[in-house]
């Protein structure tokens, strides 16, 4: 899927970009690997890092914001991952508008030098908070799913655009697991946490690139493709990386859910099964192509949700220890 191919990621030098470089150069034959994105020391590190394969991957400065140095960026561009984005529940509420010119409107730039480049297909990034968002970065996730979903009725089949919707990424920027970590290496045996019935989604970045490789082999346009992932406690997790932890609850922070969506109610009636995994199909619009290659897929039942507290796979304890471990 990815031999000869040109290849951008958006923030590639986020986690997800590089293990997306890693595994791509490691399994498949691309042409070139783009890295876009707007901080030069992190895409220096990366460079470092990649020196024994760097002769197909491109470091390329740019701001999503900049459409213009988009437009540069995307020529004779085949694929575009879309992975940049402002992600910090607290620091987008107190600077609302930044999260807007970022998530929302440089999705749209991206749509726009997409389809003017002629980029054969787009997948977005998206996230369980984008499901009934409560906090302005879902709402802004939220927003940029519809816009690259509703792309497709401008790209007359000729530009691809789809979405992947997943949860929380184990080892990511950012994620608990280090301020566990962090908490453990202190030998501090006291771990703050905002509600023991607490749950999330958790996948690992291994399993979200396959996830997006998967949606670009099979994207005709106007899904979001959103993977079959367990769910665990946060607890458990907390018990993983410190058996013998004690808890403080602080209770829940503002923004911040008790369980995760990655599909409501209302989702569920355009959502089948697929190859192992949940596609929501487009509700406004439905071209041929999609009805084709989803009219023998078997439709998820009535009232179906799917929320972390409500799945029927689940990491126990000893399973959060290995992976943790493993890190």
């Amino acid at each position: 899927m990815l031999n000869k191919k040109t290849i951008l990621i958006t923030g590639g030098t986020g986690s997800f970009g590089k293990k997306f470089t890693e595994i791509a150069l490691k399994n498949y034959k691309p042409d070139k690997l783009i890295i876009f994105s707007r901080d030069e020391f992190k895409q220096h590190q990366m460079k470092v890092e990649s020196s024994k394969m760097d002769f197909n991957i491109r470091f390329f400065i740019g701001d999503i914001r900049d459409k213009a140095r988009l437009m540069r960026a995307f020529q004779n561009v085949d694929y575009v991952i879309h992975a940049a984005a402002l992600k910090q529940v607290p620091a987008l509420e107190y600077n609302p508008i930044e999260a807007v010119k970022t998530n929302i409107l440089g999705a749209n730039n991206i749509v726009e030098a997409a389809l003017d480049r002629g980029v054969e297909k787009v997948i977005a990034l998206s996230s369980d908070k984008a499901v009934s968002p409560i906090n302005l970065y879902g709402a802004t996730k939220l927003v940029a799913e519809k816009i690259f979903i509703d792309a497709n009725a401008y790209g007359g089949n000729r530009v691809k655009f789809s979405v992947v919707r997943y949860g929380n990424v184990v080892a990511s920027r950012g994620s608990v697991i280090e301020h566990f970590l962090n908490l453990k290496e202190k030998r501090i045996k006291e771990f703050p946490l905002t509600d023991e019935r607490m749950t999330r989604f958790w996948m690992t970045l291994d399993e979200s690139v396959e996830l997006v490789i998967k949606a670009l082999r099979e994207a005709e346009g106007g899904e979001i493709f959103v993977p079959h992932i367990p769910s665990m406690k946060l607890t458990d997790l907390a018990r993983a990386i410190e058996p013998e932890c004690k808890f403080k609850i602080i209770g829940i922070r503002p923004g911040e859910k008790l369980h995760e969506s990655l599909i409501s109610e209302d989702e569920a009636r355009k959502t089948k099964l697929f190859n192992g995994i949940y596609v929501i199909l487009p509700q406004f619009f439905e071209r041929h192509e999609i009805h084709k290659k989803y009219e023998g897929c078997k439709p998820v039942p009535e009232g179906f949700i799917y929320k972390s507290d409500k799945n029927d796979k689940w990491l126990t304890q000893e399973t959060l220890q290995k992976m943790v471990e493993n890190l």
